[in-house]
Parts: structure tokens; C-alpha cells; sequence
């Protein structure tokens, strides 16, 4: 693909919603000098501390840069880690009008201590909790109000108690019979089925554990790694989806479609330093190309060029518009 038909796919004015699971992502930055004389751990001197979106947030914040109109369905609390992820999200131009924002909920945060460049630990805040029935009939209101605009729905699950199956299988019903395009992040520990979808993109270990198969070492070259086109089979017969996109970090993507042969797009990563937040990109990206009109062998494609752009970068990053095109052959 050229730089050409990579600027024609990434149109901008496109409405998208994503359904899930909203973080704060804390980056505590520091440097080490010294061992700590209570443990053997290293004390890190805290030089700053940053914030971004995360899960389904996150994924909210990268479809910003190369979509218009970006919804957010979530759950969320009302104190002060809220306020941090509502303004990060407001700026960005992300519309919040179907979080709920629940006093008696707590935000999810993830705290990460990155000293030269390194997670040193990562620290979780997290109360797992779905919707109250009377949250529920809101939601599905506010989305039946909303789908006719949308041009696309992502599902980003992150097994937090926020999707289960009455809410996904109302969401998805919906699209399905609206004909729009509908993406899922899984999560193999949530036994959600995912039928009728338009696309699923597991990671490669996911993609096993939800196929019921134990891990494997990957192959060289990936159209060889008979273990990764089994568990391609049976997912798309499993979850009945019109594609499978596996993500497979250093070897790039794999895509699975029912009737045609796999094809698999090498990754463009030139270097990696930090791989948080990969997954939310290629969804994003992958989603909104679809949503302008490429095949899904094309969409991958873009998808795969943002990924290895957000990989290089330290923390929850994203890849802009121009970076992806730049990426591309003129």
C-alpha cells in the first residue's frame, strides 16, 4: 500500500462509539542509584508523575487522531481520579455522554514506576463491578439513540464486570441488524461469546487460551506455525465472526477470514521499547480504516504501521494521522 490509498482510508469524519472497561494510567518517572537497605528492591527517586487514558479509554484517545466523532460507553467514579481521566478525555475531544459517572463506583487506576526507561512495578486500583439494572436500561437507551449515526462500535473488554453477555448480545444484535461494523478486544477469562461480530483481535496468547489450546512457541516463518492456523479455525467457528486479526508483537499480525487463506503482515516496528497500550492502537486504527471503506486485509495493514509506531514509544502512547502516513511509501 501507498501513501496515497493510506490517505484515502484514513478519512476523519467518521463516528465511532467504544464499549468498556475506562482507566487512569499513572506514570510514576524516577532514576535508581541505590538498593534499598530494607529489601533487595531498588528505591526509585521520583523525578515526575503523569497521567493518561487507559483500556477502553485509551482506546477512545487513539481513535481520536484519526476519527471525528469518538463516543465513550463506560463506567466510572465521581472523585478525583475520575476528574484526571474526564479532562485528559474532554481535551482530546472525546464525548462522555454515556459514562456514567457512579459515586459509589472506583475508577480503575493503574500506577506503572518506570525508572531509565524500565517498568520496575506496576500498582492496581481496581473494583470489579457491571451495571446496576436501572445503569443498564440508561446505557442501552443512550446506545439505541446513538446507533443510527454510528459509522462503527468497538467492544474493549478488559473482564472488569463492565460487559457480560445480556449487554453484549444487546449491543451487537443492534449493529448486526443496523449493518454497521462491530470490533472486539477480547479477554479469554470473560467467557463472553462473541457471534455475529465483524472482527475479534486477540493477541496470540489470548487467541490460544480462548481456543482452549495450550501456548506454543511461535514459528518462523508464521504461515508455518500450524498451531497458530488451528487456533485460527476454530475461533472463527467459535465465535462466528467475519474475521480474526491476531496480533503477534515481533512478527506482526495474522489475518484470519472464513473460506480465503490466512495473510499475514510482517510487523514495521524498527524498535521496541514499550508495548503498553499496542493493542488498543490496532483496534483503533483497524476499526476506523474499515469504517472508511478499506478490506480488512488493508485495514490490517494501517493497523499494523500505527502499532509499530506506538511500540517504540515509552508509556501509553499514540500514533497521529501523519505519523502512520509518513510510515507509508509516498
Amino acid at each position: 500500500m501507498n501513501r496515497k490509498r493510506a490517505s484515502e482510508i484514513l478519512a476523519p469524519s467518521k463516528r465511532i462509539l467504544v464499549v468498556g472497561e475506562m482507566m487512569l494510567d499513572e506514570f510514576i518517572w524516577g532514576k535508581v542509584g541505590r538498593i534499598s537497605p530494607e529489601a533487595p528492591v531498588p528505591v526509585v527517586e521520583v523525578v515526575k508523575e503523569t497521567f493518561n487514558a487507559g483500556g477502553a479509554a485509551n482506546v477512545a484517545r487513539n481513535l481520536r487522531e484519526f476519527v471525528d466523532h469518538v463516543h465513550l460507553l463506560s463506567l466510572a467514579g465521581t472523585g478525583h481520579d475520575a476528574e484526571i481521566l474526564r479532562g485528559i478525555l474532554e481535551t482530546r475531544g472525546v464525548t462522555l455522554d454515556g459514562v456514567i459517572f457512579d459515586p459509589s463506583y472506583t475508577t480503575i487506576r493503574k500506577t506503572r514506576i518506570i525508572a531509565r526507561n524500565q517498568q520496575v512495578v506496576r500498582v492496581d486500583r481496581e473494583q470489579r463491578r457491571g451495571l446496576s439494572d436501572e445503569q443498564r436500561t440508561r446505557v442501552l437507551a443512550h446506545f439505541e439513540k446513538l446507533l443510527p449515526s454510528l459509522d462503527a462500535i468497538i467492544m474493549e473488554d478488559y473482564d472488569k464486570g463492565l460487559l457480560d453477555q445480556p449487554l453484549v448480545d444487546a449491543i451487537v444484535n443492534a449493529a448486526r441488524a443496523a449493518k454497521k461494523i462491530v470490533t472486539v478486544d477480547p479477554k479469554p477469562s470473560n467467557s463472553i461469546r462473541w457471534h455475529d461480530v465483524t472482527c475479534v483481535t486477540p493477541n496470540r496468547g489470548e487467541a490460544f487460551r480462548a481456543a482452549g489450546r495450550s501456548v506454543t512457541d511461535p514459528v518462523e516463518p508464521p504461515m508455518e506455525d500450524r498451531a497458530l492456523l488451528e487456533v485460527g479455525a476454530i475461533l472463527l467457528e467459535k465465535w462466528r465472526c467475519d474475521h480474526l486479526l491476531v496480533t503477534l508483537s515481533e512478527q506482526g499480525m495474522m489475518l484470519f477470514t472464513a473460506g480465503r487463506a490466512s495473510y499475514h503482515i510482517p510487523t514495521r516496528a524498527q524498535e521496541v521499547i514499550d508495548v503498553s497500550g499496542a493493542g488498543d492502537t490496532a483496534i483503533a486504527v483497524f476499526t476506523s480504516a474499515l469504517a472508511s471503506g478499506a478490506t480488512a486485509s488493508e485495514a490490517a495493514e494501517i493497523a499494523n504501521h500505527a502499532s509499530g509506531i506506538v511500540v517504540a514509544k515509552t508509556g501509553t502512547a499514540v500514533a497521529t494521522r501523519e505519523e502512520v502516513l509518513a510510515s507509508f511509501p509516498a
